[in-house]
């Protein structure tokens, strides 16, 4: 079942698309999605209160050999296997305040049809080909597998690698030059058989690529280097598709049983999912995919080739004119407390479990102020607490609520007739101006430094002015401070919106100021509700329990 988050601006602003990757729905959800997609929702919210049209789309990657594999082990369907996932992650993403327009999957009706004849016409190409070549099989898993799911020793340097590419010395590889190569689910080793496919010249695109790539200097430097890389080294042809069952079947005569090989069909989701998305809106579709348009994607490091290659390769080979990526946000790896991720020893911390336990925006601003934006970032429970109890509840929700606790009580609930400060107000148009420029670079991690530096500017303020005392011995100036304060909390609360939905919708909502990205002004004489505290302190006692808990699974 396609879901659909609302969609919280309507707007006639520049036309924004934004994907996220989507994720495998073969296994829960972990802190490393979260940390890539993240600055997705991020450029999102962001976009809207700018006044930007903005269709932020993504879904869960349910065919091909992962899932195929997960199902068998479990004596399930495939389909059955993916929409369990595919409901999970719907729901974490919720809960996270992902704001997506449109989170499909590619089991839906919908993208199966657009992959179909978009295939269809594909075919049509000048870059399109036949031709037989040996394809791993396992024997004992009783079907033949996609390249990332045969394992062995690279020929090049000898480490272990995947049949795709090796991770320690970056050498694009296929599975059948793998030394002793071994299937990836059950360990035994393969065979290859050969068989019949499409593929599409990708190596005769080699110009056009280089060319998107060298137009587009803000890509993240990851991007452009890896890109930079495959290129060098020489693109190789990919085949279109695959002898497995699972998947969208091949438009091709001759092809019966065989399936759209999966890298061929999930990238062609922001496509589909963005037609859904018009469609919903009434919208013009062929303007979003138009020259007008800017495209952000927004994905982990091991997906920089299919966003960077992979997508306009089909994107150009299909001959439609369609747009080609503007903005790479591709982060880097993200580690827990000082090692990798292995989902395989259950080495993870799972989104679901993070989200039964903690606030989302602690969990949000702890990722993006300490993501791996530009170079890989470790988690760890005792830094989790400190980003929490530290800068988002010491800094911001400290200032936040001694400013409206301090009106609560000794200025009846009424935000005071006061005189801005004509600094602090300066500043604050200088920063709506310079974080949307950093948001937009894809600089969250600056963004949010800049923001928070005003917070501790801020609370500075507060102390400085002294109201507690200035109350009752300058009243005219303790109403001044307070005034200017009130100003700066809703001010903050449309600057955090993006990073922080949650928080910043109460905020908004207590002072009566819009989510849009301009400066804030919160009247005199405003009537307070009963306000509660923003961010609750977290028991250091119990990060201690789950930094035990993963040392005894190691």
């Amino acid at each position: 079942m396609q879901y659909k988050f609302r969609n919280e601006v309507r707007n006639m602003g520049k036309n924004i698309l934004i994907g996220g990757a989507w994720p495998y729905a073969n296994g829960s959800l972990h802190i490393g999605h979260i940390a890539g997609l993240l600055p997705g929702d991020v450029l999102a919210r962001y976009h809207r209160a700018a006044g930007d049209n903005v269709y932020f789309v993504s879904g869960s990657d349910c065919h091909g050999t992962p899932v195929a594999i997960r199902a068998k082990q479990e004596n399930r369907t495939p389909r059955e296997i993916s929409d369990f996932y595919h409901g999970e992650f719907t729901d974490c993403f919720q809960r996270l305040g992902f704001s997506y327009d449109v989170y499909t999957k590619t089991s839906s009706a919908e993208h199966r049809s657009f992959v179909t004849e978009f295939h269809r016409k594909l075919y049509e190409s000048e870059y399109i080909y036949e031709k037989e070549a040996p394809q791993a099989y396992c024997q004992d898993c009783g079907s033949f597998l996609a390249d990332r799911f045969v394992l062995g020793k690279c020929p090049r340097c000898g480490k272990e690698a995947r049949g795709d590419q090796c991770d320690a010395c970056g050498t694009v590889l296929e599975p059948e030059a793998l030394v002793d190569p071994v299937c990836a689910s059950c360990g035994k080793p393969v065979g290859f058989r050969k068989a019949k496919h499409l593929y599409i010249a990708i190596s005769r695109l080699e110009r056009q690529l280089q060319a998107l790539v060298d137009a587009h200097p803000e890509w993240r430097k990851n991007a452009a280097a890896f890109t930079n890389r495959y290129i060098r080294e020489g693109l190789r042809d990919r085949a279109l598709t695959r002898d497995l069952e699972w998947g969208i079947p091949v438009p091709r005569e001759g092809y019966e049983g065989k399936t759209i090989y999966i890298w061929a069909e999930n990238v062609l989701g922001y496509l589909s999912a963005s037609r859904t998305a018009a469609e919903n809106r009434g919208a013009d579709f062929g303007a979003l995919w138009g020259d007008d348009a800017i495209h952000y994607y927004v994905h982990g490091k091991d997906n920089i080739p299919f966003h960077t290659i992979i997508l306009p390769a089909l994107l150009l080979g299909s001959g439609g004119g369609w747009h080609l990526p503007d903005r790479i946000v591709s982060s880097e790896y993200q580690t827990l407390e000082g090692r990798k991720i292995s989902t395989s020893q259950n080495y993870a911390i799972w989104v679901k479990d993070l989200l039964a336990r903690y606030e989302a925006d602690s969990i949000r601003y702890f990722f993006l102020a300490n993501g791996p934006e530009k170079k890989d970032a470790d988690f760890s429970w005792r830094e989790f607490v400190h980003s929490h109890n530290g800068e988002l509840l010491g800094g911001y929700g400290n200032f936040v609520n001694r400013s409206l606790a301090f009106i609560e009580k000794y200025l009846d609930g009424t935000v005071p007739d006061g005189k801005a400060d004509p600094e602090i107000h300066r500043q604050i148009g200088e920063l709506y101006a310079s974080v949307g420029r950093l948001i937009e670079k894809g600089s969250f991690k600056d963004a949010l430094e800049r923001i928070f530096d005003f917070v501790r500017s801020a609370n500075k303020f507060f102390d400085a002015r002294q109201p507690w005392i200035a109350r009752t011995a300058d009243r005219k100036a303790c109403e001044d401070t307070l005034y200017q304060c009130v100003q700066i909390v809703g001010n903050l609360a449309v600057l955090l919106a993006p990073f922080l939905p949650f928080s910043s919708e109460k905020v908004c909502g207590w002072l009566g100021v819009t989510n849009r990205w301009e400066k804030q002004s919160v009247p005199a004489g405003h009537r307070l509700p009963e306000v509660e505290i923003l961010f609750r302190r977290i028991d250091k006692a119990a990060i201690e329990e789950e930094t035990e808990k993963l040392k005894a699974i190691l």
